[in-house]
């Protein structure tokens, strides 16, 4: 998608345009991640930033391992011990 130019209006809102919120799936009522990176502002939508937070992860867990899994099994061993 090309740039698009935006402006800032009272109380520092920023109106995102309807043709970028439908391509970050966004709509009105959800919640976002904005930050700054390299000087820009970043927007995206939750979803989007769980899976980039969730490919991180996968990169250092073996294939097929499930944590949830693993934690649950520790919770279970230290349950037993007490």
């Amino acid at each position: 998608m090309s740039p698009q130019r935006v402006r800032i209006i009272e109380g520092g809102k920023l109106i995102i345009p309807a043709s970028m919120r439908r391509e970050l799936g966004i709509a009105t009522g959800d919640t976002v991640l904005v930050d700054v990176a390299d000087g820009e502002l970043r927007i995206r939508s939750l979803s989007k930033a769980i899976a980039h937070a969730q490919a991180i992860l996968r990169r250092h867990v073996p294939e097929g391992v499930s944590l949830a899994d693993e934690l649950i099994a520790d919770r279970r061993r230290e349950a037993e011990r007490e």
